[in-house]
């Protein structure tokens, strides 16, 4: 089957039963929604990438199992050049978008992760998880699936283990197996790009003991499966349909949303861990790994577009952009660092011997902490350049802009530099969007908590490995131990 075009895709999102709410309302269709239209743009331009020419070697790839020409996010990532891929679209994605498209990435990454997951636990309990998933990749690859990963649970008290909570739904967990499959409850939370995607890909959301083996499961269900119900949660747009003209400076956007599983039956062949709870570890480090290498890539695409953004505001307040030309710099700088930072933990990383490469952990995790610092100091740059109308948001409506009584005389007062008022303004509310608006990727607590990255930085530190060498270098012959 060729690969989707923009409305195949969107007819596709048409099609499903609508399970989606906001403010108590349930969404009826997420394509001309207003709290669901932008995200779903947002990921519908990956079709249209897809079949441009110059775009099309980004976005679509050739599948490892049939030959076939598929959405790059569908296929398996096989050496460091199809991972590097991974952050090199994901960088194209926030150009063209400005913000988080999570239905082109997430489940992508589940996907790799799982087919390493269930290479071992086939090769070590004899199970046949892996010929179940190359199934599913396969139905993937043909029908071009938008596919939102979900890993990070509701948690409940952080204290305590899922089985240890007093609310068990809290996190998702089989609570019961037949022959034909399992029956899962609980919650997902923060799920980007649910809302745009075909299917949902359930990994465990830690890695897990004994106690708590009901919560290692793995699965993948169809986004409006029979139980299954989505809650919208991003707020910074939700009066976007009140707005007019370029109070609405793009026309993409990101949500996020709680998946609520309510018994929901997920059939064997859907199911690709069980209880294995010995194997989720492995998950999270696997995903990990890919996904905050990869992740510098998206922080980078919108610091393109934060870079721009200051040069247009610059000029329309009347002033060279040469004027920021250090702040410029510093911008790229830190772009630069979380891109090539992530560039170099997948090309240092490690080919699995299921067949697929994982970045090497610990750059990937030092790039994680950067992404939760660097984005905010671009964002930063850019309002110091942009000036008040942007940081403060104090700026007229279109509606006031244009009003026919008072709007010349405040077109007339806005007016800086070489271009038109409107101009401006346009300018001023895509910085504004950026910085302080829906624009906003996840950059602190997406992939994951910097603080937990930081742990996996110190678990992988050789301290006395780098004792020794320093010792060795002074000549010192006496042992230096721990006091």
């Amino acid at each position: 089957m060729p690969v989707k075009s923009r409305e195949q895709y969107l007819e596709s999102l048409r099609q499903m039963r609508p399970n989606i709410y906001k403010f108590g309302e349930l969404i009826g269709d997420v394509v001309s929604h207003p709290a669901t239209r932008l995200v779903v743009e947002s990921h519908a331009r990956a079709f249209d990438a897809a079949h441009t020419p110059e775009k099309e070697a980004v976005f679509t790839t050739t599948s490892s199992f049939t030959g076939d020409r598929i959405m790059r996010f569908n296929s398996l990532m096989q050496n460091r050049d199809d991972v590097i891929a991974n952050a090199v679209m994901k960088r194209q994605c926030y150009r063209q978008t400005g913000t988080c498209a999570g239905a082109l990435c997430v489940g992508w990454n589940a996907m790799n992760v799982m087919w390493a997951v269930t290479y071992e636990m086939d090769r070590d309990l004899g199970t046949n998880y892996r010929e179940r998933l190359e199934k599913w990749i396969l139905r993937a690859e043909a029908n071009s699936l938008a596919v939102a990963g979900a890993l990070t649970d509701a948690k409940g008290d952080r204290s305590k283990t899922p089985s240890q909570q007093a609310n068990r739904d809290s996190n998702v967990h089989i609570t019961e197996r037949r022959k034909d499959g399992i029956v899962v409850r609980g919650a997902k939370a923060m799920i980007a790009g649910a809302a745009a995607a075909n299917e949902i890909f359930v990994l465990p959301g830690s890695g897990y003991r004994e106690p708590d083996s009901d919560s290692s499961v793995a699965f993948t269900v169809p986004r409006d499966t029979p139980g299954l119900t989505l809650v919208e949660c991003r707020r910074p747009s939700d009066c976007r349909e009140l707005e007019d003209g370029f109070d609405s400076p793009v026309e993409t956007g990101t949500t996020q949303a709680y998946l609520l599983f309510d018994d929901v039956f997920v059939p064997n062949e859907r199911v690709f861990m069980a209880g294995e709870y010995r194997y989720s570890g492995n998950i999270i480090r696997y995903f990990t790994a890919n996904y905050r290498a990869c992740i510098g890539g998206c922080v980078t695409g919108q610091g393109d577009v934060m870079v721009g953004a200051g040069v247009l505001m610059a000029r329309a307040n009347g002033l060279p952009a040469k004027t920021f030309r250090d702040k410029f710099v510093q911008m790229s700088v830190n772009n630069e660092t979380t891109f090539g930072m992530g560039i170099g933990a997948i090309a240092m990383g490690y080919a699995h011997p299921s067949g697929v490469w994982f970045a090497n952990d610990l750059m990937s995790h030092v790039n994680k902490i950067h992404v939760a610092t660097l984005p905010y100091e671009v964002k930063r740059l850019l309002q110091e350049i942009c000036g008040g109308l942007v940081e403060t948001g104090c700026f007229p409506s279109a509606k006031d802009f244009n009003h026919e009584e008072y709007g010349a005389f405040i077109q007339s007062c806005l007016k800086a530099g070489n271009v038109s008022a409107e101009t401006r303004a346009r300018a001023a509310r895509l910085a504004e969007w950026l910085t302080i608006g829906a624009g906003v990727p996840g950059c602190m607590h997406g992939g994951g908590s910097p603080d937990g990255a930081r742990l996996v930085v110190r678990a992988n530190t050789p301290l006395d490995d780098y004792a020794a060498l320093a010792r060795a270098l002074a000549g010192i012959d006496e042992e230096v131990s721990e006091p």
